[in-house]
């Protein structure tokens, strides 16, 4: 497998408060889209450990999981760079917490917002991937499991 066809790891943070849903509007290659706190997991890191660190870096809180939503996989191809990726995105349900002082938000980050599920469904168009609502409507469904699904063998922190 050429190292091009290999899937890139992703993390998001699936937040709700009173219907209405934690999302960031983020400059992109393809102009700027609506996504919930995501990024890429790092080496050296769990699947949990990157997405408190994903959700710090778009939104400056802290994120604390509760569950774990579900594994999903798409493929992206930028309209403007002809990039083609697989993306494998591992969801999680959380709190969001307080405000670090003095935290950072990433250069991409242009608004940290929460919107309804009606709202979001009307902007599809301008969704980061077709995984943002798929997560709100698996979220609204109930979909849990608990975060001891996920495990993370200690070699992956040796492995820095």
């Amino acid at each position: 497998m050429s190292a091009s066809s290999k899937p890139s790891v992703t993390v998001a943070a699936i937040v709700e408060r009173d219907g209405r849903f934690l999302i960031v509007e983020e400059d992109t290659a393809d102009g700027v889209r609506l996504n919930q706190p995501a990024g890429h997991w790092e080496q050296g890191e769990s699947l949990i450990d990157a997405v408190k660190r994903e959700t710090l870096e778009e939104t400056g809180h802290r994120f604390e999981p509760t569950g774990f939503l579900g594994a999903y996989m798409s493929r992206y191809t930028s309209a403007k760079t002809g990039e083609d990726v697989t993306y494998v995105r591992f969801a999680f349900v959380g709190e969001l917490g307080e405000v670090v002082a003095g935290a950072e938000l990433s250069p991409e980050i242009r608004r940290v917002a929460f919107m309804s599920a009606d709202d979001l469904r009307m902007m599809n168009d301008i969704h980061r991937s077709p995984l943002v609502m798929r997560c709100i409507d698996d979220y609204l469904a109930g979909r849990r499991l608990p975060l001891e699904a996920i495990y993370t063998h200690p070699s992956v922190r040796n492995h820095v």
